[in-house]
């Protein structure tokens, strides 16, 4: 390369981008209308911005001025490499880049004066091709890249001799490409608000068909979400009438004058307005549907009214009232200017014999397993018209998963699945059936969104005409997963700690997923409160992971070791840097936990350890409490993130439970400490352990014996070592074993009688093995510290709460875990004076709702929208009176009578020949597990504490089937199947 050509590529890298972002346009605009372009619209400095907001003229001058950039570059870079083509290319993609960067504009002008200027015969080329396509196809997207396609194919065509000018210009395509996806499109705005003069201009080029039907793939924002939600389910095969649609602001003439209309072919005329029909609102009725259109002067007064019908007070004031009630949705629904709201769909009217709706889930309820349908003989509009009482009817389905393949064969003479139907009236059997499958199936497909339907069958075929989510069954809360995280009655103290923990840490797992993605995600809706109980926020989980590229089922693959669906290659592809970067954070855990073990977690809690709280006053008791939630900030991060690379490590390694060891599990660890100290024990007793009834007569036998008293020693420092583990190891509202030790003493008599065999231990562990096992010891390691910070933060308001009765501020023990922690905070701060006079009146009402919850026999499992429904009497119908389905936790059969224990005060004489049935299990529970024969959970998964224990004793385990402790009775005798997850009753 010469001199002159160093030089003329730094002028090249330099002056081209400081002549693209030249913001001339910007300036032509404001001479002459005194508008920023910047500032309006899109806030693109584009030519097509130019002619919008100023017209005719401004835009002439505007194409001038871009035309005279794209020339000037190539004719710089002639200058300097005369010889090398290519270079006039460079030198484009360095004036598009500075464009984009500098002038807010994607130089699209600039482009195609500079090939004019390059290659005019190339040039001509492409404008007669890609000119043509657009005309015909009338589709701006892909004729814009299909130009783009077109332009390095035609340059090859004609210089296959210079690779250098086609590498080039598949580099400035890719360019473009790139900008165009990143700043939105002028076109895109309402062409009725621009200069008269470009309207008929801007109507050509927004590309849009001439005739717009449900075959083609619809956008939503564009045609509405009745419109594209029918055309994405034709596409999938479904039964959806031939329509056609209107976008806003179009003129429908062209429309009027090709679609067939006659006494034969009516049509029904019907709104989709831009936020209609969508998961913000469904505005059903508010908008006008005109049926059986006979003529085209029916059809254009049809049209006429639909439009209308937006203005319509009823519709005005619903916008308002959502406007009041949710100001985010509604400003999602409401968008677009009134003339751009509101598209017309019109379709071929289905003539019903029998027509009605469908709720894929109860509405009323918002809980079970009904699908709700209403019907009529004759067309849908007398049953979403409230004139008419429709025959109402409720369909159980059997099948716990339905095909949702998209195809039509759903007919009556298909094989349907095996349903219970509630209701009588006109509609067949059959079709009822048919109906139920069709809206659970789009349930399934809406990623298990409730929807409404509306149906119509015409003698023949069932046909869709409707489907769109049940706005008040959002969101979905579910126990599945909340119940084993922290189960049992939750108290407000308890809650006000350890949602913002929780729900912080998911929110900054998922964020190094997500990145910039993760906008406008509320981590802090992940969980709430219902009956006392803690409920996850399925529906924002669901968006969460579809965001990831990850199937919905993700979560419970995660956390239970459900079923686990491979994740689309585009999506993974697309979440690549965020996995990597969640991948590293993974790969380090063990060594980050190891270095805040070190530096923070050992010091803590040796601090915590020796330092006695019952001297603190209330400022320096609420000091160390704020210390420990500090600690327990990242404590709760390695919580989460521990099981999650366990259960990742062991799916995708394949390693099975009985190759792993769990001894370093808090829960199995304290169950083999006390078994071996009962083993120790057997033989200094002078009776048969069977004597002792209770734990106080054998501890009273021991401290009268030679060698007892060492006994008694070994088992306080049992208790010291162990002592913080709970029924509820997550709950500080619930006792520790250090404070109450009764029911570690009974389980300790009764290790004496009936000790657990011994466990099996794996050997010769594979490396596959030693990874998984890794993880394990580390999961014990963390559930340990963030046991042991619990148990102090508990010990801490016990401390408080003392302090506060010997004031008379509290009367009762554990009033002050019916208090949140930040009216504890105002208390001892001495802020809130009201607060201090109405705090009996607050504990009493709290208190008293717990208990209400408590008194309930059971509560729904899954329920749909933000008021808890009244929990419903359950029924055993939704099972089969002789067999339960649960999730297998732990293989092996066996046969016993039921032993219902709702708690770990209820504890009574267990043997081999006991299953045990218990609403979950925690680390607390290990040592009454081991001695039962087996083990049934209403909540749980293969990871439960419970499960890790049965699994260690051969214990066969069933969890997660729901309202055990209400389907099943003491002495009753069952079978169980550890490995199919399989209750049955005898």
């Amino acid at each position: 390369m010469t001199l002159t050509q160093v030089w003329g590529s730094l002028l090249i890298f330099t002056v081209c981008p400081l002549l693209g972002g030249l913001p001339l346009i910007s300036w032509i605009t404001y001479a002459l209308t005194r508008r920023r372009l910047a500032q309006v619209g899109t806030g693109n400095v584009s030519v097509s911005a130019a002619f919008y907001h100023g017209g005719r003229w401004v835009g002439i001058l505007a194409v001038l001025s871009e035309a005279a950039k794209g020339i000037a570059a190539v004719l710089l870079a002639r200058y300097f490499f005369p010889t090398e083509p290519a270079w006039e290319l460079i030198a484009l993609i360095a004036l598009v880049m500075g464009r984009y960067q500098l002038g807010k504009g994607a130089g699209t002008t600039n482009v195609v004066w500079g090939i004019i200027a390059h290659d005019w015969v190339a040039a001509l080329f492409v404008f007669l091709m890609g000119g043509v396509g657009f005309t015909i196809f009338r589709n701006r997207t892909s004729g814009r890249f299909g130009v783009l396609i077109l332009l390095p194919l035609i340059l090859a065509l004609l210089h296959p001799q210079d690779p250098a000018r086609i590498v080039a210009a598949i580099a400035l395509g890719g360019v473009l490409a790139w900008i165009y996806q990143k700043i939105p499109d002028d076109l895109d705005l309402p062409s009725k608000e621009g200069k008269a003069e470009s309207q008929q201009m801007f109507r050509f080029f927004r590309g849009e068909r001439a005739i717009i039907s449900l075959d083609s793939k619809l956008d939503s924002s564009k045609v509405g979400q009745k419109a594209a939600t029918l055309s994405q389910l034709k596409g999938w095969g479904y039964s959806v009438a031939t329509g056609w649609v209107l976008p806003p602001g179009d003129d429908p003439e062209p429309l009027i004058k090709y679609l067939p209309v006659s006494d034969f072919e009516p049509l029904v005329v019907r709104s989709s307005a831009i936020g209609e029909d969508s998961e913000e609102a469904s505005a059903a009725g508010q908008y006008r549907s005109i049926l059986n259109v006979t003529s085209r002067p029916a059809l254009q007064e049809a049209i006429t009214q639909v439009l209308a019908s937006y203005h319509d007070p009823t519709a005005v004031q619903y916008r308002r009232d959502l406007l009041l009630r949710n100001p985010s949705k509604a400003k999602r629904v409401q968008s677009k200017s009134p003339e751009d709201s509101m598209a017309v769909l019109i379709q071929k009217q289905v003539q019903g014999v029998f027509s009605g709706v469908a709720f894929s889930r109860d509405p009323i309820s918002q809980q079970g397993d009904a699908v709700v349908i209403e019907g009529l003989p004759g067309d849908a509009t007398r049953v979403v018209s409230g004139r008419v009482t429709p025959d109402h009817y409720q369909v159980y389905l059997q099948e716990s998963k339905l095909q949702t393949n998209g195809d039509s064969s759903t007919t009556p003479d298909s094989p349907l699945p095996t349903a219970q139907i509630e209701g009588s009236g006109d509609l067949p059997p059959a079709l009822i059936q048919e109906v139920a499958v069709l809206a659970r199936q789009l349930e399934d497909r809406y990623h298990g969104i409730p929807q409404d339907i509306e149906w119509s069958y015409d003698g023949q075929q069932l046909w869709l005409l409707q489907a769109r989510p049940i706005t008040t069954l959002q969101p979905i809360w579910t126990r599945k997963i909340a119940a084993e995280v922290i189960p049992g009655l939750i108290r407000p103290l308890t809650w006000s700690i350890n949602r913002p923990l929780t729900c912080g840490v998911w929110g900054e797992i998922f964020t190094v997923v997500l990145g910039t993605r993760a906008q406008g995600l509320d981590f802090n809706e992940t969980a709430t409160l219902h009956y006392s109980r803690a409920y996850f926020n399925a529906t924002l989980l669901g968006q969460i992971f579809r965001r990831m590229g990850l199937p919905p089922e993700s979560l419970e693959f995660l956390t239970r070791g459900a079923k686990f669906s491979k994740p689309p290659t585009r999506s993974t592809l697309q979440n690549l840097p965020g996995l990597l970067r969640l991948l590293g954070r993974e790969w380090s855990l063990e060594t980050d936990f190891e270095s805040d073990y070190q530096k923070q977690f050992a010091p803590i809690l040796s601090q915590l350890t020796t330092q006695p709280v019952s001297i603190l006053s209330p400022t320096a008791i609420l000091e160390r409490v704020d210390g420990i939630l500090e600690q327990l900030k990242r404590a709760t991060y390695y919580s989460i993130l521990a099981p999650l690379s366990l259960s990742l490590r062991q799916a995708i390694l394949r390693v099975q439970d009985t190759e792993l060891d769990n001894s370093q599990t808090p829960e199995v660890a304290s169950l083999r400490s006390l078994t071996r100290l009962a083993e120790d024990t057997r033989h200094l007793l002078r009776h048969s352990p069977d004597v002792y009834e209770s734990g106080a007569a054998l501890f009273a036998n021991l401290a009268e014996i030679p060698d007892g008293q060492s006994i008694l020693e070994q088992f306080d420092q049992f208790l010291d070592h162990y002592g913080y583990l709970s029924e509820v190891a997550t709950d500080i509202a619930v006792s520790t074993w250090k404070e109450d030790p009764r029911p570690v003493r009974q389980l300790f008599t009764q290790l004496l009688s009936y000790p657990p065999p011994p466990s099996a231990q794996p050997t010769d562990q594979s490396w596959k093995a030693q990874l998984v096992q890794a993880r394990l010891n580390l999961k014990g390691r963390v559930t340990e510290v963030y046991s042991q910070l619990l148990a102090h933060l508990r010990y801490s308001f016990v401390a408080l709460e003392t302090s506060w009765q010997q004031s008379g501020l509290l009367s009762e023990a554990g009033d002050i875990f019916f208090l949140e922690f930040s009216e504890i905070r105002r208390l001892i701060a001495d802020a809130d004076q009201e607060l201090r006079e109405k705090l009996p009146q607050i504990v009493e009402k709290r208190r008293s709702q717990l208990e209400q919850h408590h008194q309930l026999a059971s509560v729904p499992s899954l329920f749909y929208g933000n008021e808890p429904p009244s929990p419903l009497t359950f029924s055993a119908s939704s099972h089969s009176a002789q067999q339960l389905q649960g999730i297998g936790a732990s293989a092996g059969q066996v046969e016993g009578l039921v032993k219902v224990l709702t708690n770990l005060q209820a504890v009574t004489h267990i043997d081999r020949q006991t299953i045990l049935v218990v609403p979950y299990t925690d680390s607390g529970w290990a040592p009454l597990l081991a001695r039962a024969g087996g083990l049934i959970a209403e909540v749980g998964g293969r990871l439960s504490h419970g499960a890790i224990v049965a699994r260690e004793y051969g214990i066969p385990a069933v969890m997660d089937i729901q309202n055990a402790t209400q389907l099943l009775r003491d002495g009753q005798r069952v079978r169980i199947d550890g490995q199919r997850g399989i209750v049955e009753i005898l």
